[in-house]
């Protein structure tokens, strides 16, 4: 890993600042929802599906191998250890590595392997589709925009295209056998994709496992682009959001199809950037680089235990 800053305490403690008032911004409109114990089928998914609460985006860390001056109380917070000037801290990467070390491969080989494959751009977000196909319940108490039979039309004229685990295990049991392949946890490292909606989502929960090895900023770039998608992920869904001004992505049309395809292709630009910045920032190399030792060796406890 290159040489990693030492920053002063006027420095880091700024930037400490300036993170928190802007996780507080993106946090806002969930915060006074859950103060008036209000929710939003769209924006509160973050906070729900991942469980990570607003105070854990506002605590700011610097990343792996930075240092921190003047910071003893930060001496004693998990992956940290004394720095070598009196009283400074530094983000220990290695500490990580010995305390969670499946996780680790795990998060590695994720974010290298997405973003080292190409992008598949003709599932038109029909996972959210194949969760409603032919069944009256749905994860979503909102009535469906075009009814149930005209929904599950839609579903079989199309081949299901999905390769995003945690997607495939909502499907209903009419739709598992429509999709082209089966998915199984075990085989999500070997099948994750840049083109996928909730593969680039997932960019934030891998940020947000690494905790303070992942520089605070860039974990709010994370959470940002995973809010953008989930914009996209509720728009081109089968569900009627207009009371929540949400417009929809028509994919059941070849116009709606472009927009979600256009869209898509610059989530997935955005979410390798992203992919690359994290791996930089904690190893030292970029999303396409073979690490020093090659992690990946370990494939086989990497895909064992995923802890989603």
């Amino acid at each position: 890993m290159p040489d990693r800053p030492v920053l002063d305490a006027a420095e880091w403690r700024a930037r400490a600042a300036a993170h928190a008032e802007r996780a507080n911004a993106l946090t806002a409109g969930h915060r006074a929802r859950r103060s008036r114990r209000e929710t939003h089928p769209v924006e509160d998914f973050l906070f729900t599906y991942y469980s990570y609460r607003p105070s854990q985006l506002r605590r700011w860390h610097p990343g792996a191998g930075v240092t921190l001056a003047d910071a003893p109380e930060r001496r004693g917070w998990r992956w940290y250890s004394a720095g070598a000037a009196p009283d400074s801290a530094v983000v220990d990467a290695r500490a990580f590595d010995v305390d969670k070390p499946e996780l680790a491969r795990l998060v590695e080989r994720m974010l290298r392997r997405t973003a080292a494959r190409p992008g598949q751009f003709g599932c038109f977000g029909l996972h959210e589709w194949a969760m409603v196909y032919r069944t009256p319940e749905h994860r979503h108490s909102v009535p469906l925009r075009l009814g149930q039979a005209a929904t599950d039309a839609v579903v079989e004229a199309h081949e299901l295209r999905c390769t995003h685990f945690d997607a495939f295990r909502f499907f209903t049991p009419d739709a598992v056998p429509r999709n082209r392949t089966a998915l199984r946890r075990e085989s999500q490292p070997s099948l994750e994709q840049p083109g996928c909606l909730h593969a680039g989502m997932d960019v934030y929960k891998w940020a947000m496992k690494l905790g303070p090895l992942v520089p605070g900023e860039l974990l709010l770039d994370a959470f940002e682009l995973a809010a953008d998608i989930r914009r996209l992920d509720m728009s081109a869904a089968p569900y009627d959001l207009s009371a929540w001004g949400v417009v929809p992505v028509p994919i059941e049309t070849p116009e709606g199809k472009a927009e979600y395809v256009r869209q898509q292709r610059g989530f997935a630009e955005r979410a390798n950037t992203l992919r690359a910045r994290i791996l930089n920032a904690w190893r030292g190399f970029a999303a396409d680089a073979q690490p020093t030792g090659s992690h990946d060796r370990h494939g086989a406890h990497a895909g064992a235990a995923a802890p989603i």
